[in-house]
C-alpha cells in the first residue's frame, strides 16, 4: 500500500503545492485538518498532527477571490462603477481557528503540542480571537499558557478592546486578572477599554474596569470621554435600558456631565440627536447645560428636531419637552417655518415647540411647507394652528407663560411641587394635548 508522504511543515502556500497530489490519493489532509479546527473535531485534529501537521505553529494562508464594488470617479452624479473581482489574502494559525470558535479542548491540544500562544501571522493572536467570539475558557487556557495579555494586534488593539459584547466579560475579567492595562488606549480612535464598553453599552464590563481604577473621564482621540461615548453610539431600542443603566453609573463615579468633545458636541447633545428622552433627562438632572452650543452652531434643542422626523414622535417630544423644561431656549421665531417642514410628521413635536413661546405669529403661508398626506393625518391639530392666524394665544397659556419664565431652568423641578392639580402641573409643563388654543 502506498504511504502518504513525510509530515509537512511550513506555511500554507507549502501544502497547496502538494495539493493536486494529495487529492488524487486519498483527498487533502491540509482541508481536513482545517475542517477538524473549524468543526472542534478532537479525534480528526489529534489523528492529523500525529501524521501531517506536527509543527503546531503551523501558517495558514487563505486565499479568497470575491466580487467587490469600485468606485469609477467619486466626483460622477451617484456612485459609478463596477464590480471586480479582488484577491484575499489571508494568514492564521490553527490555534486563532481553534480559539475564535471556541474549541477549548482543540486549544488545549494545540498548546500542549507547543503551539505559540503570541503568534498573530494574520495581525490577530490567539487571545484576540477568543475574546472577540466571547469564549472565556479559551481565553483563560492561553493567558495560563503564557499569552500576553497586552499584546497588540495590527491595529493597535490590545485583547481587552476587542471585548465587544456581554458574552466577552469573563475574557475581560480573565485578562484583567493576568494584569492585562485597564488604562491603555489603542487603535486608531485611541479608544480605552472603557470607550469600547460604553460605546457597546456593556454596563457590567464599564463597573468592572472602573474597580480596576479606569479614569472615567478619560479622552480618545476625537476627545471624547466614556459618557460622551456612551451617548453617541446608535443603539437597538432594546438596548436603552443599559445604556441608561451604563451612563447612571457612569455619572455616580464622577463623569462630568457636559464635558465636550473636539467638536464641542456634550452628551446632551449626543442623546437629544438619537432621541432618547431618558438619557435627556438624567444628564439635564446631573447639570448638563441645555442651551449648549457645539462648533456648528447646534443647540441639544436644535439637535432633538432635526431627527424628529426620522425618530420615534413620542420619544422626540420627550426629548424637546425636557429641554424646554429644564431652560433651553427655544428656536428663533423667524426659523420656526423651517422647524415645521422638517418636523411636520410629528404634530406632538411642534405643539410642545408652540407652547414654549408666549405669543407666536402664524402665517397662512406655513400651510404650503407641510405635505397634504402629513396635514390630512393629523387634520384636527393642523387646523387649530393655523386658527391662531388672526388670533392672540388664550389667557391659560399667557398665565403658564409667565409661571414658566418665573420658575426658568428650575421648571422641572419646581412645577410638581406647586398647589395645583396634577393636570394644571402637566400644562406647565408642557405636556401636549393634541390641539392649539
Amino acid at each position: 500500500m502506498e504511504r502518504w508522504p513525510e509530515p509537512v511543515r511550513g506555511e500554507l502556500h507549502i501544502f497547496q503545492k502538494m495539493e493536486e497530489e494529495l487529492q488524487a490519493r486519498a483527498g487533502s489532509p491540509v482541508l481536513e485538518y482545517h475542517a477538524a479546527l473549524v468543526t472542534g473535531d478532537l479525534s480528526r485534529l489529534e489523528l492529523l498532527m500525529n501524521e501531517f501537521f506536527q509543527d503546531a505553529n503551523v501558517v495558514f494562508e487563505i486565499k479568497k477571490d470575491e466580487m467587490e464594488w469600485q468606485v469609477k470617479s467619486p466626483a460622477t452624479f451617484g456612485l459609478s462603477g463596477l464590480w471586480t473581482l479582488e484577491y484575499k489574502r489571508e494568514l492564521t494559525t490553527p490555534l486563532c481557528i481553534a480559539a475564535a470558535r471556541g474549541h477549548t479542548a482543540c486549544v488545549r491540544h494545540l498548546l500542549s503540542r507547543g503551539a505559540d500562544p503570541d503568534a498573530s501571522p494574520g495581525g490577530q493572536g490567539a487571545l484576540h480571537e477568543a475574546c472577540l467570539g466571547g469564549h472565556t475558557a479559551c481565553a483563560q487556557l492561553l493567558l495560563q499558557h503564557g499569552a500576553d495579555p497586552d499584546l497588540l494586534s495590527a491595529e493597535g488593539l490590545a485583547p481587552l478592546h476587542l471585548c465587544r459584547t456581554a458574552a466577552s466579560l469573563g475574557c475581560a475579567q480573565a485578562l484583567l486578572e493576568h494584569g492585562a492595562s485597564v488604562q491603555r488606549a489603542g487603535g486608531a480612535g485611541r479608544d480605552t477599554p472603557l470607550h469600547v464598553a460604553a460605546q457597546r453599552g456593556l454596563d457590567e464590563h464599564a463597573r468592572l474596569y472602573l474597580g480596576r481604577g479606569a479614569p472615567v473621564d478619560a479622552r480618545n482621540g476625537r476627545g471624547e470621554t466614556a459618557l460622551s461615548a456612551a451617548c453617541g453610539a446608535a443603539r437597538r431600542p432594546d438596548e436603552h435600558a443599559r445604556r441608561l443603566r451604563l451612563c447612571v453609573l457612569l455619572l455616580r463615579r464622577g463623569a462630568a456631565a457636559d464635558a465636550r468633545d473636539e467638536d464641542e458636541r456634550s452628551p446632551l447633545h449626543k442623546a437629544c440627536g438619537h432621541a432618547l428622552p431618558g438619557l435627556a433627562r438624567l444628564l439635564l438632572r446631573h447639570g448638563a447645560d441645555a442651551g449648549a452650543l457645539d462648533y456648528g452652531g447646534a443647540s441639544p434643542l436644535a439637535r432633538a428636531l432635526q431627527t424628529a422626523a426620522f425618530a420615534a414622535e413620542a420619544a422626540s417630544q420627550r426629548t424637546v419637552q425636557a429641554l424646554l423644561n429644564h431652560g433651553s431656549p427655544s428656536v428663533w421665531p423667524d426659523a420656526f417655518p423651517k422647524v415645521l417642514k422638517t418636523c411636520a410628521p410629528a404634530p406632538m413635536v411642534i405643539e410642545t415647540l408652540f407652547n414654549s413661546y408666549p405669543q407666536l405669529r402664524v402665517s397662512e403661508s406655513w400651510r404650503e411647507v407641510i405635505p397634504e398626506e402629513v396635514f390630512q393625518m393629523h387634520q384636527a391639530f393642523y387646523r387649530s394652528l393655523f386658527a391662531l392666524a388672526h388670533t392672540p394665544r388664550c389667557l391659560q397659556h399667557l398665565c403658564r407663560c409667565a409661571i414658566r419664565k418665573l420658575l426658568g431652568k428650575k421648571c422641572f423641578h419646581l412645577a410638581p411641587l406647586l398647589p395645583l392639580p396634577k393636570s394644571l402641573q402637566n400644562y406647565l409643563l408642557l405636556e401636549p394635548e393634541g390641539v392649539l388654543y
